[in-house]
């Protein structure tokens, strides 16, 4: 990450190491921590905030005291749940989050905005605007000025005829084109 601050291709190659990083995940099971180069590793907040820190505090202190050994496959469902509780929490705090996004940008509509392509996928490009870091997406209908291929190994779009590319990290110019708030959505067309 040194390497790349401060050069063009910085936000790119933070958003794919991001991206191809494991989600964590509550196990018995010690695997460590790569990021701290931890071989041995477990983790909890102070104050306690939730399910799984109480479970870590409530061992320590069993073991503190000399307790047993605790049974592993009621923890180990502990876990699990508490991962896939995790998991819905995060997906309620993205969607509440686009959610508000979508009705400040209702606002905004036909205004234009400096922004950066956050996602590239087969149906269009996903960009983020600089000032309010809003996400919303280029159909890949409204990119008619040439026929573009999907590009997933190089996170990319690229013109048929053209050869123009649109990759992970541009800059762009959009302009705010249309705000759903049933779906959640925000659409963007190029501004030219």
């Amino acid at each position: 990450m040194d390497d790349v601050e401060g050069r063009p291709e910085q936000n790119v190659i933070q958003t794919i190491a991001l991206r191809a990083m494991m989600k964590a995940k509550y196990s018995i099971h010690n695997i460590g921590h790569f990021g701290l180069a931890f071989d041995y590793y477990t983790h909890f907040t102070s104050p306690i905030r939730r399910y799984p820190d109480l479970m870590v505090h409530r061992l320590l202190t069993r073991y503190a005291s000399g307790g047993r050994s605790a049974n592993k496959e009621h923890y180990e469902e502990l876990c699990e749940h508490a991962s896939d509780m995790e998991q819905i929490a995060q997906n309620a705090e993205r969607d509440s989050i686009k959610y508000k996004m979508v009705e400040f940008m209702s606002d905004h509509l036909g205004e234009t905005y400096d922004a950066h392509i956050s996602g590239i996928a087969s149906y269009g490009i996903y960009c983020e605007i600089d000032e309010n870091h809003c996400e919303g997406m280029v159909p890949m209908r409204d990119l008619d000025d040439d026929f573009y291929d999907f590009d997933e190994k190089n996170y990319c779009l690229v013109g048929r005829r053209r050869h123009r590319k649109y990759q992970l990290g541009d800059a762009i110019r959009i302009q705010v084109a249309r705000a759903n708030l049933e779906k959640k959505q925000l659409d963007f067309t190029l501004a030219d």
